[in-house]
């Protein structure tokens, strides 16, 4: 099964995810795919950190999400835009090799027998990127959410705290 929990910069996805995956696990793996990059993103870490009790297995991973033993486990993956961001940085902005990384990862990743709750960003409806890096990044983040959602499950649109789902 694959959830796919999408939405704006503090829409409430993660609180939303990790709800959704105590409410089908006693034991959830939460799955970081953050690098840090300076301190107030530590900051930022260290409060997912604190939001999670001893229920769950923490894990973090920048890009090889599929050498991860998720059998018959449920699990959060935060986050694809997070994941993405550690593909593009890595091929030096290549699009095309970005692009084609995530989506074989995101292939063996699925092939696992496991309950996957993906969390992603709609970086596309916000403010136009000033850079040319920047406009890249929200065409391969659009493609790679269009590629998840084609492939979950279930799909939900965070709104101010509230799951609108588009697809059941």
């Amino acid at each position: 099964m694959i959830y796919f929990i999408t939405g704006g910069e503090r829409s409430g996805k993660s609180r939303y995810a990790q709800q959704l995956a105590l409410s089908l696990s006693d034991a959830p793996v939460y799955v970081a795919t953050a690098r840090s990059w300076d301190q107030d993103f530590e900051k930022r870490i260290q409060r997912h950190k604190n939001e999670r009790d001893e229920r769950w297995t923490s894990i973090e991973e920048e890009k090889e999400l599929s050498k991860i033993d998720l059998k018959d486990k449920v699990a959060v993956i935060d986050c694809v835009t997070l994941w993405l961001t550690n593909f593009y940085i890595d091929s030096k902005y290549n699009v095309e090799e970005s692009l084609k990384k995530a989506k074989e990862e995101f292939e063996k990743l699925i092939k696992t027998d496991s309950t996957l709750i993906i969390i992603s960003n709609e970086i596309g409806m916000g403010v136009h990127a000033q850079t040319e890096i920047g406009r890249k990044f929200v065409e391969i983040q659009g493609w790679m959410n269009q590629y998840i959602a084609a492939k979950a499950n279930q799909v939900v649109l965070m709104v101010s705290g509230i799951p609108v789902i588009i697809k059941s």
